[in-house]
């Protein structure tokens, strides 16, 4: 029995719902197809959202031999076997069109395959995937494809698919309540939007099927979260952005999508203890116990009473003052030591290096405990480097205390004869 799914598919560039910026009468794959040079592609984009569809219309458009294979089901040696056989064929000895669905299943050293029959001319290549090329696609294979971005599809075209539906099939009714529930609950998702409905109508009713019979039928579609790919990396960054934009409300949402969808939570608390150095720093140095307290107090709890803690060091690390002095600071002294790690520090501050070089006219360590002030100004960099200034600090929070501290040792410093 040919599934629902695959009997709705759209045929043509004009069935084709929600991607108009590719389909569209100035779309991208409008424009190449009427110009007859394919192009070898990517298509990136959700679950659902149409890119095998597009993927194969497109292949066939052009008067081209078209092979369509999964990277699921087809291993790199059959496919270099069937490029292979194509070349050396008196037949398909021109070029061929070659459709590769979940093309980030090949690991990089996998992906190299193909560079070899793009670089001659040999294939035209066109892969879909839902994780992001930038992470998964070898770069040698992306430099020579045109990465195409695909939407999740809104209301309004997962309506006209629902449209469709009804208009072919009459065994089932669903009320307008049942139909919003399902859009809803659909998330974008073409696929699950049909295997929904096909579920649907393989029920008997009698009557039109209400929001609570939809529930009773299928199960609501499960948050889309994987724990080491595309999804988990995009929700941390959205979380860790928004606690850097001082939007805790945005903060929490992140948060509860990234539990819900199963993330570790010491994972979350980790990225907080970041955050508190990085995008705080010492504008409040209290957050940094803060977190590692919440850290302490997510293990004695666990789930989900330790899930509060976590939300309640994520509102506060969002309505922090924020700083990232010190990360910069750090990193202008990281390269510094990385172009000078050759330069040795002052002899006056290396331990009993006068006496052993017994040199009275060498500059001795000032112990600044004796000094005025306590503070010598004495000068602690290597000799072939002038003075550097890496920390700046910003005039928020418990930082002004440290500008204050900072220009007060500089003003010292300015004073001493040598400085004169």
């Amino acid at each position: 029995m040919i599934p629902l799914s695959e009997k709705l598919r759209p045929r043509n560039l004009d069935e084709i719902v929600g991607q108009d910026h590719l389909t569209g009468t100035n779309g991208l794959i409008r424009k190449i197809i009427n110009n007859k040079r394919p192009l070898s592609l990517l298509f990136y984009g959700p679950a659902g959202c149409g890119k095998t569809t597009l993927a194969k219309i497109y292949a066939q458009s052009f008067n081209l031999e078209n092979i369509t294979l999964s990277a699921i089901f087809t291993s790199i040696t059959e496919i270099k076997k069937i490029i292979t056989e194509s070349k050396n064929s008196p037949l398909l000895s021109r070029q061929i069109i070659i459709f590769i669905d979940e093309i980030h299943r090949f690991n990089k050293t996998q992906q190299d395959v193909f560079l070899p029959f793009l670089e001659d001319g040999s294939i035209i290549l066109i892969g879909a995937t839902t994780e992001n090329p930038s992470f998964n696609i070898n770069q040698a294979l992306l430099s020579r494809l045109r990465v195409l971005t695909l939407n999740n599809l809104d209301k309004e075209s997962l309506n006209e698919i629902l449209n469709k539906f009804e208009k072919t099939n009459k065994d089932i009714t669903l009320t307008e309540k049942a139909k919003e529930l399902l859009l809803k609950i659909s998330h974008g998702d073409a696929r699950f939007l049909l295997n929904s409905l096909e579920t649907m109508s393989n029920i008997k009713s009698n009557k039109p099927i209400e929001p609570k019979d939809l529930i009773e039928v299928i199960q609501r579609k499960a948050p889309i979260y994987d724990n080491n790919k595309d999804q988990h990396f995009n929700l941390i960054s959205a979380f860790h952005k928004s606690i850097r934009g001082s939007d805790p409300d945005a903060a929490l949402y992140w948060l509860s999508r990234m539990l819900i969808g199963g993330e570790d939570p010491l994972y979350i608390i980790r990225r907080l203890i970041r955050i508190s150095s990085e995008d705080i720093g010492l504008a409040d140095t209290s957050v940094l116990s803060l977190c590692i307290n919440t850290y302490q107090a997510y293990n004695i709890l666990g789930s989900p009473e330790g899930e509060l803690a976590i939300a309640q060091a994520t509102i506060y690390l969002a309505l922090c003052p924020k700083s990232n002095s010190s990360y910069l600071a750090f990193n202008k002294a990281k390269d510094l030591a990385t172009k000078t790690h050759h330069l040795s520090p002052p002899t006056s501050i290396i331990k009993n290096i006068a006496y052993l070089n017994n040199n009275k006219d060498q500059e001795s360590y000032i112990y600044d405990h004796d000094t005025k002030h306590c503070f010598s100004g004495q000068n602690y960099f290597p000799n072939e480097l002038d003075r550097q200034s890496f920390y700046i600090p910003v005039e928020r929070g418990m930082e002004r205390e440290m500008k204050k501290r900072l220009n007060y040792f500089i003003s010292l410093r300015s004073k001493l004869p040598s400085n004169e």
